[in-house]
């Protein structure tokens, strides 16, 4: 299931569809462009915080799933505590894949 996530990661990245680093997602989630974020399980508490905070606000689902080494390495980039999902359907699929569903929309 992991493998089907970190899928779905990588082709909204290719796509142009995600955003990644603690900076640009937060200037993303306040533009109101974010549709789904993903926050490394190995965060720090307060990352943790902030952007469950600053998403429950907004009403933007957060997962906390993967680790910064996956979430960068699916990125093509270093280690990524935060990434941001920006198109309605990849978010959709990617919770989808984490809640145990496996319908591809």
């Amino acid at each position: 299931m992991n493998d089907k996530v970190y899928a779905l990661i990588g082709l909204a990245q290719k796509a142009g569809r995600l955003v990644s680093g603690e900076n640009a997602c937060i200037i993303d989630i306040k533009k109101g462009k974010s549709e789904l974020v993903i926050i490394a399980e190995d965060s720090s508490d307060n990352t943790k915080k902030q952007f469950k905070n600053m998403c429950g606000y907004r009403n933007i689902p957060v997962v906390v799933f993967g680790t910064k080494a996956l979430l960068g390495k699916y990125t093509g980039k270093g280690y990524r505590a935060v990434i941001c999902v920006k198109d309605h359907h990849f978010a959709r699929s990617i919770i989808q894949k984490l809640s145990g569903g496996e319908a591809f929309v």
